[in-house]
C-alpha cells in the first residue's frame, strides 16, 4: 500500500512522526508537508507564486518533502509531480486538536483529505483534542486500529476521526455520528497596538451545546468519533425545491 502523508501543523510537528512510526507497520510512506503551520488554512490552494519544495530529515525518522504551502497544496503537489506511483491513501494529521463540527470547514487537516478525495484517492483526517501535555504516541495506536479496521476505503471518500482527551482515561468507545453544525463560543478581544490603532483578535472557548448526536457532543462524552464526509457539498432536497420554485421562470 502507498500511502502520503500531510498535515497542516507543520512537517516538524510531532503528530506527524507519531503517525508516520505507525503507518510503515502497513504501507509504503511518503511525506509531503506544509514547512511551517498552516492551521486554519483551510481548502485554500496557491496561485501566485511558486511552490518552494525542500527534501528534509526528521530526527532520522524519515526523509520527506517541505512545501512553502498549504496542505491542499502539498496534496496535489505529491499526487501531480513528487509520488509518480499511484496512491492507495492519504492520511492527514495527527492534527494537535480536534477538528469537529463547523471547524471542519476551517482545518487545513480535513482540507488536505477532501483534496486526495478530489483527486480520486480514499483519505482520512486524524485529529486529538487540544489538552497539555498531547499524548500524539498513544493517539497514533488507537488510530492505526481504527484505520486498519476500516479499510479499504472506496476512492473519493473523506473518514473524519477525532480522539477525545486522554488524559481523562482510556476512550469510552467508538461512535459513528454525523458532523455537528455547531462551533466555538467565538468572541474579539479589542486591544491597541503600537501604532495606536484598534485590533481585534479572534478568541473561543469551548464548542456551543449541541443535543443532537454529533461529533462535537461525542467527543465531549470521552468518545472516539468517526465521521463520514463527502465533497459534494450539494444539499439535495433543497436542490430540488429550488427547482420546483424556478420551474416557469423564464429570461
Amino acid at each position: 500500500m502507498k500511502i502520503l502523508l500531510t498535515n497542516d501543523d507543520g512537517i516538524f510537528a510531532p503528530g506527524l512522526s507519531a503517525i508516520y512510526r505507525e503507518l510503515v507497520n502497513i504501507g509504503e510512506v511518503t511525506v509531503v508537508a506544509p514547512a511551517d503551520s498552516r492551521s486554519g488554512a483551510s481548502h485554500s490552494v496557491t496561485f501566485s507564486r511558486p511552490r518552494l519544495t525542500n527534501k528534509v530529515n526528521i530526527n532520522d525518522l524519515f526523509t520527506g518533502y517541505s512545501v512553502l504551502g498549504n496542505p491542499a497544496d502539498c496534496v496535489k503537489l505529491a499526487v501531480m509531480e513528487l509520488h509518480k506511483e499511484p496512491l492507495d491513501l492519504v492520511v492527514s494529521g495527527i492534527n494537535n486538536g480536534a477538528n469537529a463540527g463547523i471547524n471542519v470547514y476551517y482545518s487545513g487537516t480535513v482540507a488536505a483529505a477532501m483534496e486526495g478525495a478530489f483527486l480520486r484517492i480514499p483519505s482520512v483526517a486524524l485529529s486529538l483534542s487540544f489538552e497539555e501535555p498531547m499524548d500524539f504516541e498513544k493517539a497514533a495506536k488507537y488510530f492505526i486500529r481504527i484505520l486498519q479496521n476500516l479499510l479499504p476505503i472506496k476512492k473519493g471518500q473523506v473518514v473524519n476521526i477525532n480522539i477525545p482527551h486522554l488524559s481523562k482515561g482510556k476512550p469510552k468507545g467508538i461512535k459513528v455520528v454525523p458532523q455537528s453544525s455547531s462551533g466555538f463560543a467565538e468572541s474579539f478581544i479589542s486591544q491597541k497596538n503600537e501604532l495606536g490603532q484598534t485590533e481585534f483578535l479572534l478568541t473561543g472557548k469551548l464548542h456551543r451545546d449541541d443535543e443532537s448526536p454529533s461529533d462535537i457532543r461525542s467527543l465531549d462524552e470521552g468518545y472516539i468519533t468517526v465521521t463520514a464526509l463527502t465533497p459534494d457539498m450539494t444539499h439535495k432536497r433543497n436542490t430540488e425545491q429550488l427547482k420546483n420554485k424556478l420551474s416557469d421562470f423564464t429570461i
